[in-house]
């Protein structure tokens, strides 16, 4: 996960705007339990009630209170209640009250209150519980309950002493009972006090609930607008980063060697290009939006359960650890099939461009069946992997479910013990099934996230792979910048052996092909001709030896000067989507409608360009699927003469023409651009019979150098291969200036 988070690192800034919403959207989600909690405790089993202080009393229920209250709370009274002049009712006076100190006060003034209210609850209320136990105090006391009619006058009479002891010991009595009870009684005692005094108590609840669910609404609309907003620029920094990434890998992979690119293969980079940067993409998505997400909640959820009046929080522990032992159970299992999955991927792109590639091959050779079998297996294999991990992530739901209500029933049978004796509320019991399950669902969206993380970390390791791997081909540190080859190309005893390789593929190549002259290169295949052109635009560098341009290393020239000064024609004529003319002007900085038109005519392209309904915007196809192989390779020439280079390779470029249109680009070529140095790679003698220079390859090394007629005269390898092209009469001289 780092791995996929160092992708994005450029947008930091980002990171931290959604981490900064997550906060707000946790505390907005976090801070409605509790709203529920009050609604429950307060609102409905209170009446809206929500301090056992009352704000407003008579004058009997002040001295009444009095009666039962300690010299500190008197005190207490006496300080923060004050006589209205209008009703003559007893008023709160918060305004004595400091905001520093108003925690600390209003505790000290419930402490002193609740005590002597539980006692006035119990000597006045009419409720069975409270009538009961004043008839056993009353009894205690000696007096017989049916007898007093006034309890309060009876204390009344009392001397202070007196009264002082009965509450001690009555408060003791109480103080066995839960503070829950206790302040239960003491909001009793408020509510009874508010309707003696004529406030509506339904008015106060329905004004409390009314309240608290506008604050729920409003936290609700903000958490909705903090979780928009975290979708919004998760999405909008996964596309961002994705964007980077593929800008990233395609100029890492323009600048790789054919080494680097045989290394990682052509469908091994599609599928890292594509499919991985998409895992990356979705990955990252998902971080922000769950994975950062669900621990912010869970520990602000076992926050909120900590501050709540339960002593439950080690059923938390216990579901956490469940679920902990779940994933730990199920990545186990699966881990290792998620790295498989994506090579697997490999193959099956791999095995599918081959096929779409070869088509015509596989007709031809009627091997249908043994294709459609060799890619069955491949989708075969990536589908039960598939399938076994879909498979052990399809047990985690199910099992996740139960565990939550597993949870929830476990925490309502404790609870509903707890209320039962009075140590839990309705509403803290319901927050705290809200708080568990908010905890549960975050290591549950977690655990959901789990089965794409491995996944798209094996996609960021590969990814990486490429961006890391630095290609073999390096600028030189001060490069040269050769405005124009003035001489030529030399190659220096140069060697050259691919990586991993144990001989060397080319071996002590020495020769010069000068500006002005033809220089051609023959061999019988697979002696190197195409790896020893390969050389010169740096696709590889040599072993050993040097290759120089007017006496200068190319290695200390810089590359792209390099190859802007040579017109390479590979031996695969390769074209791009697009027109004839957009084919023809690839390598051309600033394109011209007669150079275009010139290199097409010195390639022998006019004569089927014309022909084309739309000339040279005629639509070619990717790959150029839609012209024959002759016209691919007349384009692929025209596009090195329109760059009008110093040097022109021709490696083997000649195969698909037929003779006549090979006898006639080559005339072309010696006189439009016969300034230039030209290298020409090819399989038959007759493309190359009339080159200033031959240099005869065999199995790597050079056999021989001169002219046509000198090979002929006295080059053994030379003189089988012309044996296999020429007749006997070319071969003893018979038919001069005459081609085949």
């Amino acid at each position: 996960m780092i791995k996929i988070i160092k992708f994005a690192k450029e947008s930091w800034y980002i990171m931290l705007l959604i981490i900064l919403l997550l906060f707000i959207q946790v505390n907005c989600e976090l801070a409605l339990p509790g709203y529920t909690s009050n609604i429950v405790d307060v609102g409905i089993q209170y009446g809206g009630i929500e301090s056992p202080i009352p704000d407003t009393m008579s004058e009997d229920t002040y001295k009444h209170l009095q009666l039962f209250l300690s010299e500190k709370g008197n005190d207490l009274l006496t300080t923060y209640y004050e006589v209205g002049k209008e009703d003559g009712y007893y008023h709160f006076q918060y305004d004595k009250i400091t905001k520093d100190s108003e925690e600390e006060v209003m505790q000290e003034i419930k402490d002193a209150f609740i005590p002597a209210e539980s006692i006035l609850t119990i000597l006045t209320s009419d409720g069975k519980e409270y009538v009961k136990i004043r008839n056993q105090m009353l009894t205690g006391m000696g007096m017989d309950p049916e007898k007093v009619e006034d309890v309060l006058a009876v204390f009344e009479a009392m001397p202070k002493e007196a009264i002082t002891q009965i509450t001690m010991r009555m408060s003791e009595d109480l103080g066995d009972m839960s503070d829950l009870i206790g302040e239960s009684m003491a909001v009793t005692f408020v509510q009874e006090e508010y309707s003696a005094i004529g406030i509506d108590l339904h008015a106060l609840q329905m004004n409390y609930i009314k309240n608290a669910g506008i604050k729920m609404l409003m936290l609700a609309l903000l958490g909705m607008a903090m979780s928009i907003a975290v979708a919004f620029y998760s999405a909008r920094l996964a596309a961002k980063t994705s964007r980077k990434i593929r800008n990233d890998v395609f100029q890492k992979v323009i600048g790789f060697s054919n080494e680097e690119m045989n290394q990682f293969s052509t469908a091994s980079l599609i599928t890292r290009s594509t499919n991985d940067i998409q895992q990356v993409q979705m990955a990252l998505t998902m971080i922000f939006r769950i994975v950062v997400y669900a621990p912010i909640m869970g520990i602000g959820g076992i926050i909120k359960v900590l501050n709540t009046n339960t002593s439950m929080t080690w059923i938390i522990a216990i579901a956490v650890g469940a679920i902990l032992c779940i994933v730990a159970v199920l990545m186990a299992v699966a881990m290792p099939k998620f790295k498989m999955m994506q090579n697997l991927v490999d193959q099956l792109n791999l095995i599918s461009r081959e096929i779409l590639t070869g088509i015509p091959v596989i007709r031809a050779f009627g091997r249908e069946k043994h294709e459609e079998e060799r890619f069955d297996h491949a989708s075969r294999d990536l589908m039960q992997t598939q399938l076994f991990t879909n498979r052990v992530m399809a047990f985690m739901m199910p099992t996740m479910m139960f565990i939550m209500n597993a949870i929830t029933i476990l925490i309502i049978w404790v609870g509903a013990q707890g209320i039962d004796v009075g140590n839990l509320q309705v509403g803290d019991m319901m927050a705290f099934i809200t708080y568990t399950m908010q905890i549960v669902i975050s290591f549950l969206m977690i655990t959901i996230v789990s089965v794409m993380l491995p996944r798209a970390s094996v996609a960021a390791n590969r990814i990486d792979e490429i961006l890391n791997c630095n290609s073999s081909i390096q600028n030189a540190q001060k490069p040269i910048v050769l405005k124009k080859i003035e001489k030529g190309v030399r190659f220096e005893h140069v060697n050259f052996r691919y990586s991993k390789a144990k001989e060397d593929v080319l071996e002590d190549i020495d020769f010069t092909a000068n500006k002005g002259e033809t220089t051609a290169i023959i061999g019988s295949t697979g002696c190197g001709k195409t790896t020893l052109v390969n050389l010169l635009p740096r696709l590889y560098d040599v072993t050993s030896g040097k290759i120089t341009i007017d006496g200068n290393d190319i290695r200390d020239i810089d590359i792209y000067d390099l190859r802007e000064r040579i017109g390479f024609v590979p031996q695969k004529g390769v074209l791009f989507s697009g027109t004839i003319a957009s084919n023809i002007n690839f390598g051309v900085n600033e394109p011209s409608n007669d150079v275009m038109v010139e290199a097409a005519q010195i390639a022998q392209a006019s004569e089927f360009i014309d022909s084309k309904p739309d000339g040279f915007d005629e639509p070619i196809a990717q790959g150029g699927g839609n012209v024959s192989g002759g016209q691919k390779q007349r384009l692929a020439i025209a596009r090195a003469i329109a760059k009008r280079p110093d040097v022109y390779v021709f490696d083997d470029s000649f195969s698909a023409l037929d003779y006549k249109t090979d006898i006639a680009l080559r005339k072309a070529i010696s006189q439009k651009v016969g300034d230039a140095a030209v290298i020409i790679v090819a399989q038959r003698i007759s493309t190359i019979i009339h080159a200033d220079k031959i240099v005869v390859l065999d199995d790597g090394k050079i056999a021989g150098i001169g002219t046509h007629e000198e090979l002929l005269a006295n080059n053994e390898v030379y003189q089988q291969i012309a044996a296999s092209q020429l007749s006997k009469e070319e071969l003893e001289g018979k038919a001069q200036g005459k081609e085949a």
